[in-house]
């Protein structure tokens, strides 16, 4: 299931063929699954000689390559390699791997996910990894910082190596860097030291009074000593640009106290870029580098909303919402109908579209029947209601957009509200009297308004479902109708099964009944259970939420009438065809990934495993 693969809301997924990306085949399996390691090698100056200062890089390699594979990808053609192994005293240290295991792979040297390969070139004699001859095993002899002079004064060294330990405090090793730079005694009062990462850009700069161990900075990296005050214990250091469009080295910076507001920090950042006009908010960029949620407490500090040094805030045009306030996209949801005289085209929209020019179609993908159609959402408007207003609220506000005029609507009770999720119907919002925080949308929710034939009321417990009666004597269905089924009872294949009967005025056990899973082309008959399953199994078991159903509103359930018809095919034509394409599509995929597949080397000896667990009771 995709929770338990803590797959959350909004996730971005990648999909591809399993063969190939960009025209490069990539090779599948247990055996080659990618590996994220850590590499170490000294620094090449820009005249192409070795510098005394290591450099840390990731590099992904198959898990079933050869560990020889580090040289190649490093350009090292005879070299050293050495890994990262913890000694019975607990310390961290480097052992050589010998030239024979070059040969190995990765799995069968151990190597796993962010594991640290050091690599040396064996034709540097003078390299810093060497000692009397012989390579040392620790790392415990580099015991220097990089210092690079950034404050834009001339001196006669542009970087030095200052000796440290991991107690030393920042403060002193900033007043030695200065010294040895030969710089200006007054930088001691205003300058500070900042880390610089491994693509150049500078970081949040260290507090002085930090030691080395609590600023986290490894042994051989790099500094900048830049003008300037580092923070203060009360201040946090922010980077900020314009728009969500973040590019490298574009960032400005600023230092402000955790106690501002968000509001007065917006104006200082507006003022610092600036920028004209009082319609911008602030967000926080998230870890994938994009626009995250909105800072709406405008009154909130920084330090309650949990913004720290050296977090990036987009300055990103338009106003808030007022508190309370959802700002709601709104959509014209079209489940079975043809999509008429609207063009379907992929929803385009940048910023606000214009009112009732925009479609979204996204394919039903093996609807059963002669229905293969498009689920068409058309694009209404946003509304920006109160999060204490109610569903029906919503509805009525809604029928006030202008591009909703051109439906006849009677009243808010014949539109049916869902949550938008990949371009789709997600979630029903049963409830007209539930307060819309309670549904808890969020700020990126949209919605779409399904236009119902006559009133409805849902309950707490209702389902809706999508029924389509068999056509006797032929492998098609029926159109649809809806069905809503109170579930109060519980969810159980004879309860659903009483209400299926009822409503196509059948005896229950005149009918079968199946679910319909359209990325598979199969129906699943939902049959009662068999009575000779144990009390406790039959309750575990007959749950049509749970597996194999995982029934949902929304879902197809197809009726057979076993008066006129008593076989026990659900299928379609289309079914069958929809089958075959991707029966054809799986070997095409076959046939390339067998001439992408290269001979692999035999698995290590298999290793018994005994798991104890114990009681917790």
């Amino acid at each position: 299931m995709l929770c338990e693969m803590e797959i959350a809301d909004g996730e971005d997924l990648f999909v591809w063929n399993g063969v190939e990306v960009g025209g490069i085949q990539i090779p599948t399996g247990s055996d080659c699954e990618p590996l994220l390691l850590n590499v170490l090698h000294l620094a090449t100056s820009s005249e192409g000689e070795k510098c005394q200062q290591l450099v840390e890089s990731p590099h992904v390699f198959p898990s079933n390559a050869e560990v020889g594979a580090v040289l190649t990808a490093l350009a090292v053609p005879v070299g050293v390699l050495f890994v990262s192994a913890t000694d019975p005293a607990g310390e961290e240290n480097w052992v050589a791997v010998p030239k024979e295991d070059l040969k190995k792979t990765f799995r069968e040297q151990g190597l796993r996910n962010k594991s640290s390969v050091l690599v040396q070139d064996s034709r540097d004699d003078n390299s810093l990894l060497l000692k009397q001859g012989k390579w040392f095993a620790g790392m415990n002899e580099i015991n220097w910082l990089q210092v690079q002079n950034l404050c834009e004064l001339e001196s006669e060294e542009k970087q030095v190596k200052i000796s440290a330990t991991v107690n030393t405090v920042v403060f002193d090793l900033r007043i030695k860097a200065i010294k040895e730079l030969k710089l200006m005694k007054e930088l001691a009062e205003n300058s500070c030291l900042r880390p610089i990462d491994r693509n150049g850009k500078l970081l949040c700069p260290v507090p002085d009074s930090y030691t080395l161990k609590e600023a986290e900075l490894k042994m051989g990296s790099s500094l900048g000593l830049c003008p300037g005050k580092a923070p203060t214990s009360s201040q946090l250091f922010l980077f900020f640009t314009v728009g969500s469009d973040v590019q490298p080295g574009t960032e400005m910076e600023i230092i402000v106290e955790e106690t501002i507001s968000v509001r007065d920090c917006l104006k200082l950042m507006l003022e610092k870029s600036g920028l004209p006009g009082d319609t911008w908010h602030l967000r926080k960029m998230d870890w994938c580098y994009e626009a995250g949620e909105p800072l709406c407490e405008e009154d909130a500090t920084l330090r309650e909303l949990m913004i720290c040094s050296g977090d990036t805030l987009l300055l990103i045009e338009g106003e808030l919402p007022p508190p309370g306030f959802l700002k709601v996209p709104v959509w014209w949801y079209q489940p079975w109908g043809p999509m008429g005289h609207w063009k379907s085209h992929p929803d385009q929209r940048t910023g606000t579209p214009s009112p009732g020019g925009v479609w979204r179609a996204a394919s039903t993908q093996g609807a059963p029947g002669d229905l293969h159609g498009e689920v068409s959402l058309r694009y209404l408007g946003d509304l920006e209601i109160s999060e204490d207003a109610t569903l029906a609220e919503l509805k009525s506000q809604a029928m006030t957009l202008s591009s909703s005029s051109e439906f006849v609507i009677p009243s808010p009770a014949f539109l049916r509200a869902w949550t938008v999720e990949s371009q789709r119907p997600g979630r029903l919002l049963r409830t007209n009297r539930q307060q819309l925080k309670e549904y808890r949308l969020g700020r990126k929710t949209e919605v779409c308004l399904e236009l119902l034939q006559k009133e409805e009321n849902l309950g707490p417990q209702d389902v809706v479902l999508r029924t389509r009666m068999r056509l006797p004597g032929e492998r098609a269905y029926a159109p649809c109708v809806d069905l809503v089924w109170d579930t109060a009872r519980g969810w159980t294949a004879g309860s659903l099964r009483q209400r299926v009967a009822h409503f196509c005025s059948l005896p229950a056990e005149k009918i079968e009944i199946a679910k319909y899973f359209p990325e598979k082309f199969e129906w699943l008959p939902i049959s009662s259970w068999n009575q000779q399953l144990t009390k406790r199994k039959k309750k575990k078991q007959d749950n049509l939420q749970g597996a194999p159903y995982y029934l949902k509103d929304g879902d197809t359930i197809g009726i057979k009438n076993l008066l006129v018809e008593d076989d026990e095919d659900f299928s379609t034509v289309a079914d069958d065809l929809g089958k075959k394409s991707q029966e054809a599509l799986r070997v095409q995929s076959s046939d390339l990934s067998s001439h992408a597949r290269t001979p692999g080397r035999p698995r290590a000896p298999e290793a018994s495993l005994s798991i104890h667990v114990g009681s917790f009771r």
